[in-house]
């Protein structure tokens, strides 16, 4: 295949992109500065420019560029980056691929289980309406932004990602310093669900859902969420490590703004049933064992 990627320096694209290669695929990686190697091609959502060699011919688009969600506080200015880098990007992109000829076959446009809000102990799955908060609303205008694509007849899916843990980076690999030093411990009262995937998985499910048949919203979770207990436990079970000690609620607050009731705080119990009914099979589906393969 010949594919298209967009945040492909990033944790989940980087991934995807040696995945891809190790198989002899073709990958043309989308970057927004000057090119300087053979598999890069330019794009400029803010500027509504594709460099459309990247797309004619291509069997697929992965879009996966976006400002990180978790890297800073949420200040009104960074959470105006957050949701530009995601719905003009998208955008951008949809309305580059629906003028194609010829068109890619497909778009996996990133999404995120953000959009469920806060589920409490609820389990949800894709037919689950959207919750409430800044990132459900962000979820939904970022998917919508895909619009011209779909139209245009081309195959969209949309894999909301839950929890990634992966070594090199993620809420594990920044975390995994503390842990070691004995000092990882339940985030506020360690009560709300985590839904988890491991990178390994993530990876695969990408894949399957660029060559399955399948469109709309997919959670991109292991089957098992857990609790923030469970998971802190699980981590620490693995390192050989202690987890007594917790982050208080008006610490997590007061250190990352509005991100703490949407992020770590949050609970989001969820279930991936769309991608079990077309058949992909999870390699992990009990947390200590999917940190223990990260690691």
């Amino acid at each position: 295949m010949r594919v298209t990627v967009t945040g492909s320096s990033g944790l989940i694209g980087s991934a995807l992109v040696r995945s891809l290669r190790d198989d002899g695929h073709e990958v043309v990686r989308l970057v927004r500065r000057e090119p300087s190697r053979s598999d890069e091609a330019r794009w400029s959502p803010a500027d509504g420019c594709v460099d459309k060699g990247a797309l004619e011919g291509a069997d697929a688009v992965v879009h996966l560029a976006g400002a990180g969600v978790g890297d800073r506080p949420w200040t009104k200015a960074y959470k105006r980056k957050i949701y530009d880098s995601r719905v003009v990007g998208t955008r951008t992109l949809s309305e580059a691929i629906a003028a194609a000829d010829p068109r890619p076959g497909v778009l996996v446009c990133g999404s995120a289980i953000g959009y469920y809000g806060d589920t409490g102990d609820r389990e949800v799955d894709e037919k689950s309406p959207a919750g409430q908060g800044f990132l459900a609303g962000l979820v939904r205008d970022w998917e919508a932004a895909a619009a011209p694509a779909r139209e245009a007849g081309v195959r969209v899916v949309h894999p909301r990602t839950g929890v990634v843990l992966a070594r090199e980076g993620g809420i594990l690999g920044r975390t995994l310093p503390l842990f070691r030093l004995g000092l990882g411990g339940d985030l506020g009262d360690g009560r709300q669900w985590t839904s988890w995937i491991s990178i390994g998985d993530l990876v695969s499910a990408l894949r399957f859902l660029i060559g399955h048949e399948i469109a709309g919203p997919v959670n991109m979770t292991a089957p098992t969420p857990v609790t923030n207990d469970a998971y802190t436990k699980a981590v620490g079970r693995v390192l050989h490590r202690p987890t007594r000690l917790a982050v208080p609620k008006f610490a997590l607050r007061a250190a990352l703004l509005g991100f703490a009731d949407e992020g770590p705080l949050v609970s989001q119990r969820v279930h991936p049933r769309r991608l079990e009914e077309a058949g992909f099979r999870f390699a992990h589906e009990d947390v200590e064992s999917a940190i223990a393969a990260v690691l």
